[in-house]
């Protein structure tokens, strides 16, 4: 049976306190760092792992550690990506408002490996709650000298500080959340350079989300071995899903990598009574919806990627078959041009083009050419757009296209939504 590791602590009564926190355990990883490791050496263990980074690109953390220059000259920044802005994702929100002190655990563990004295969480606004646990957990940190000078009397110091972000999806892209640190408009930067090189403040910078970084502490602890040995080898580890839709008991899971999706979803009590799944979108919005008879794909990077999907957040959005698919697509693409920055003319001009379209066709006034229209839109958009949004937007709206398309077809013909 699997062991939660991650949310362990979620349910424990007061589980945002230090003192809970230690008494799981709580701060070893960091102590055994700074008694027994160099900073490479702490590298060189999160690469063992292949831990894989959580906030949707899976790019190997160890890997992205090892980028940052060890002689440039200027300061090193860490930074946690906790803006979570993608819909049907809430798994940071939990573990920063639950269990804080394990995100800043994470975070000292991390910065030591990479040099850095300063940290900074850029979190969503709205997340009232995560914030205000966060702060108290910092001034906590401070007080038993886990965080600030001379930590643990080490030679190491380090603090924390906290931005929070306006609500906008785009400070999810790293470079953009980077812009909105320093102050400006968030709005993708051109790369290369990348942050590990020239990130905040022109000075090498690593970002990692909340889950990444929460992963830490337990790999330093139980090894990087017990880390491979769950799930798939290139995809291993803990792995939080977060289930929302039409099933029984929505919620926050945390499982292996690579659990089959029907089985995730059986997890959450499947579909409501009398109901069938029709189809689920694996990863938040922007992953590309898996139709009913695709389920028995694994929930990891390169099992969704080989099914024309992607893992992204892991927010796992469940449709039965009282669904409209032509009104999904719809508030979908809805969202990523109200979430565009504008910055580029493809996504700007391209995502309104296709949400005029759209509309069009779910209040069945479509006409023929529509959906071809529809196709030559999301060619004109994908891969030609500044950051990933646009891409995910017409990754989302394609997939949608291919596996339910006779929906589509039939608000034109019938000029109506068939399930209304």
């Amino acid at each position: 049976m699997f062991e939660p590791v991650l949310l362990k602590n979620i349910d424990v009564p007061g589980g945002h306190l230090l003192s809970a926190y230690e008494a799981g355990g709580g701060y070893r990883a960091l102590a055994k760092v700074l008694r027994e490791y160099t900073p490479d050496e702490v590298v060189e263990l999160v690469k063992r792992s292949n831990l894989r980074g959580r906030g949707g690109a899976g790019f190997l953390t160890g890997m992205k550690w090892s980028f940052v220059p060890k002689q440039s000259g200027k300061p090193k920044y860490l930074c946690c990506n906790a803006d979570e802005g993608e819909p049907g994702t809430f798994k940071d929100r939990i573990l920063m408002e639950r269990d804080p002190h394990q995100l800043i655990e994470g975070l000292a563990v991390s910065a030591y490996a990479i040099g850095a004295k300063t940290a900074y969480v850029y979190i969503r606004g709205e997340y009232v709650t995560a914030i205000r646990r966060l702060e108290q957990a910092i001034a906590e940190a401070h007080a038993k000298n886990y965080l600030g000078s001379r930590i643990l009397g080490s030679d190491f110091n380090f603090t924390v500080h906290i931005h929070c972000g306006a609500g906008a999806y785009i400070c999810g892209e790293e470079t953009a959340m980077l812009e909105s640190l320093e102050g400006k408009r968030a709005q993708p930067r051109l790369k290369p350079p990348f942050p590990a090189v020239a990130g905040l403040y022109a000075s090498p910078t690593v970002i990692n989300n909340v889950e990444t970084l929460a992963c830490v502490p337990h790999i330093v602890v139980r090894g990087p071995d017990w880390f491979r040995d769950i799930g798939p080898e290139k995809s291993p580890g803990p792995k939080l899903y977060c289930v929302s839709g039409q099933v029984r008991k929505p919620g926050l899971y945390e499982l292996p990598m690579g659990i089959p999706l029907h089985e995730l979803v059986d997890h959450a009590g499947g579909p409501p009574p009398g109901r069938k799944i029709k189809a689920v979108i694996p990863g938040g919005v922007s992953a590309p919806v898996i139709p009913e008879h695709g389920l028995d794909v694994g929930m990891d990077f390169d099992s969704l990627a080989a099914a024309g999907s992607m893992l992204g957040s892991a927010g796992v959005i469940v449709i039965d078959n009282s669904t409209c698919m032509v009104k999904v697509a719809t508030r979908i693409i809805e969202f990523f041009h109200h979430e565009s920055c504008g910055k580029c003319t493809p996504c700007r001009e391209g995502l309104n083009w296709v949400v005029k379209v759209l509309r069009r066709i779910e209040a069945g006034e479509g006409a023929a050419g529509d959906l071809e229209q529809l196709d030559m839109l999301c060619k004109g958009i994908f891969g030609n757009t500044f950051c990933a949004l646009g891409d995910g937007a017409a990754m989302g709206l394609r997939a949608a296209l291919k596996h339910f398309r006779e929906e589509f077809v039939a608000h034109i013909e019938e000029r109506r939504c068939p399930f209304h």
